[in-house]
């Protein structure tokens, strides 16, 4: 039965609380105390619709998440406006960021290598899938349905969990508490059948216009995050869906700004606030994406400007005609830092032996440098982008104190 509703008039919504009997399957492996634990019925959420509620925020809360919307505007303003493939790089740092909110955590360098299949750490093959997330939500802000998170969710785990891909879960799912059942969870969504519903609300939800836009992702987020509508990957499509919902709104219309990489300053902020709005408090992940917003513009212009400086060395140190492939590769560069003479040369269109000679134009000019043996499967890496990008994952995981 679910409990009793004791919401005020006015309030936002808090989740209630449902029973459902558990079935054990017998094989389960534990103590005898989480075998005992393990019987009778659980409780799981039930998330209220959220659809039609007016959205009540604190004034100091709403100048905030102004603020920060002014912000992160001014951002992506300036990015979009700089010579340079700023849109992929911010793209893959906000990508890193997210899986590293999950503690899927992987260096620049294992990264781009997974980006040209040469990579064998499992968590950078993760990142590169989170970044196929991120450009699914982009791509696909047009139209915020069900279709486009269930798309998201696909882009992320079709290689890794495919199985889960392509509808919403069909079992219950916890956080917390052991595997073998959820009744020692710290938290526990709601039941598999209530999901359909519940998502196509968030997304109505998602779609008023009455709402400024970084409360209304933030609080789409939340809601997101409460339902958990996969058995795997909601955390990083739910941030996707963030990244999405600004871009939607107009909020961002040239690059992603990497808002997870603010969200690394205080995970366990982060976290409360989600916990706070399901008691019915949504100021606390408006307050926590607006926190975020100003922490990830300032980190993201420390990367734009330690790119652009690498940009201008090269420029000064490789001299060829215009129409050279070497400034193409260069550029190419900016967004790929590791590369072999295959994705070079499909990347930009051009023949295996240009792509061999502008990277030894670089190799010459100490822009690139070798990090694999032999004449084969020979791979380059360009250190000062790695750099620049490792220093913003470590400007990102810097608490303040």
């Amino acid at each position: 039965m679910m409990t009793t509703d004791k919401r005020q008039p006015g309030a936002w919504p808090a989740i209630g609380y449902e029973a459902h009997p558990w079935v054990r399957t017998g094989d389960e492996v534990a103590s005898r105390r989480a075998l005992l634990q393990a019987r009778g019925d659980y409780h799981a959420a039930v998330p209220r619709f959220i659809a039609a509620v007016p959205v009540g925020l604190a004034a100091e809360t709403i100048a905030l998440a102004d603020d920060a919307s002014q912000e992160l505007a001014r951002f992506d303003a300036e990015a979009g406006t700089i010579a340079a493939p700023f849109a992929s790089i911010l793209l893959r740092s906000e990508s890193a960021s997210s899986s590293e909110v999950e503690n899927l955590t992987s260096s620049a360098k294992q990264v781009a290598l997974a980006e040209i299949g040469e990579s064998r750490s499992g968590n950078a093959r993760l990142v590169v899938a989170n970044v196929n997330a991120m450009k699914a939500a982009i791509a696909l802000s047009d139209r915020l349905d069900e279709e486009s998170i269930l798309a998201m969710h696909d882009a992320l785990l079709r290689d890794t969990a495919p199985e889960y891909v392509g509808h919403w879960r069909d079992q219950q799912v916890w956080i917390g508490g052991g595997s073998i059942s959820p009744h020692a969870a710290t938290f526990v969504p709601p039941h598999q059948d209530r999901v359909p519903d519940l998502m196509a609300d968030v997304v109505s939800f998602a779609r008023r216009t009455d709402v400024p836009v970084l409360a209304q992702a933030a609080i789409a987020h939340a809601q997101f995050e409460t339902i958990h509508p996969f058995p795997d990957g909601n955390g990083r499509t739910g941030r996707a869906l963030l990244q999405g919902m600004l871009r939607h709104g107009r909020l961002t219309r040239n690059v992603t700004v990497p808002v997870s990489a603010g969200f690394l300053r205080d995970t366990d902020g982060y976290f409360s606030a989600l916990t706070e709005y399901r008691a019915g408090r949504p100021d606390p992940i408006v307050i926590a994406v607006a926190e975020a917003s100003f922490a990830a513009v300032q980190n993201g212009r420390a990367l734009v400007g330690d790119i652009q400086a690498a940009a201008k060395r090269w420029d000064s140190q490789i001299i060829a005609r215009s129409d050279s492939s070497v400034h193409l590769v260069k550029q190419h560069l900016l967004r790929q830092p590791v590369v072999n003479t295959k994705t070079v040369a499909a990347e930009l269109e051009i023949s295996e032996v240009a792509a061999q000679s502008a990277i030894d134009r670089l190799v010459d000019a100490e822009v690139l440098t070798k990090i694999s043996a032999g004449r084969r499967n020979r791979i380059w890496q360009a250190p000062e982008i790695l750099a620049a990008l490792d220093a913003f994952g470590a400007r990102a995981r810097r608490r303040r104190g």
